[in-house]
């Protein structure tokens, strides 16, 4: 479990890094393969979800320095080095949203159907995400705990800093003497994160075949990420708790994170709308092309 897969010189190419490029590879080639079943241009998509990976890299950043601000305390240029991993999910969505929305009340793009065909490619990208974090060692960390299935790191696993027994917050293994920290036992919490993002691959190509409408995906995935995330993963990390409950402290239990509270409005939010998407797909109608497109300045000349 190290961070870095090749290092020549200066130059490093991290796990964290690869994993997420194959994932945005791989997601793109099947939200483009489920749109053209769908009856709609995957290469317009294409040029909108090329942007959308931009403004979701940087709204996930932004997400994660504002709700991890004490790991950036020591030194604030670090929150620009986003190949060492430290993103937000929640900063990803709305960032990535941005194009879509953009591009819907200029161009009138089909944006529920663009939306639920990335989910899958969304779940790959939640699961590298976490393939990453476990090889950095450091992020996503669990809290310390004493059932069975606490995960003790190797020596091996350059990348984990240890935990300091007794505290129950991530900002305060600064406050910690190097021979104090422990390797473990610790909730395995990126392996968490894997076996959520397998869960939501399956269950949105599940959605996906229920030929509902469009946006029904999209609305069940955040629910569902909403609670999971919230009950298997967020429950047993050692981040800040903006609501300090602690149900276990030995076990290593607690409530309530910042995704767990923001969670809670999204959750709502998806039951709402989910009580109102009913019936099947529509047949796509001739969307406009993209202002700038080969085709449009064809048609302009």
């Amino acid at each position: 479990m190290d961070p870095i897969l090749i290092e020549i010189g200066s130059l490093q190419i991290r796990w964290y890094g690869l994993f997420l490029v194959l994932a945005i590879f791989a997601s793109f080639e099947i939200a483009k393969r489920i749109l053209k079943q769908w009856g709609y241009n995957p290469e317009q998509f294409e040029q909108i979800a090329f942007w959308a990976v931009i403004w979701g890299v940087v709204g996930a950043r932004v997400g994660y320095v504002i709700t991890s601000p004490g790991e950036f305390s020591g030194n604030p240029a670090a929150a620009l080095y986003i190949w060492q991993g430290g993103l937000s999910f929640h900063g990803a969505i709305i960032g990535g949203l941005i194009p879509f929305v953009y591009h819907y009340h200029r161009n009138k793009i089909p944006i529920w159907a663009y939306l639920d065909a990335v989910v899958p490619g969304v779940a790959l990208g939640i699961m590298a995400g976490r393939l990453g974090n476990i090889m950095n060692g450091s992020d996503t960390v669990g809290r310390l705990t004493n059932w069975p299935i606490g995960f003790t790191w190797p020596a091996s696993a350059s990348g984990f800093p240890g935990v300091c027994p007794g505290i129950q917050d991530i900002s305060e293994v600064v406050r910690c003497a190097p021979e104090t920290l422990v390797r473990g036992p610790v909730h395995f919490t990126q392996l968490y994160g894997v076996l959520i993002g397998l869960a939501l691959l399956l269950l949105s190509l599940y959605w996906l075949r229920q030929n509902r409408a469009y946006g029904y995906v999209f609305w069940q995935f955040v629910l569902w990420y909403s609670v999971l995330r919230s009950v298997f993963e967020e429950t047993f990390r050692l981040n800040p708790l903006w609501v300090k409950v602690y149900l276990n402290e030995q076990a290593g239990i607690g409530f309530f994170t910042a995704t767990q509270i923001i969670s809670i409005p999204l959750i709502a939010l998806s039951i709402y709308f989910l009580t109102r998407w009913k019936g099947p797909r529509e047949q796509p109608a001739p969307s406009p092309m993209l202002s700038g497109s080969a085709e449009s300045k064809k048609i302009k000349r």
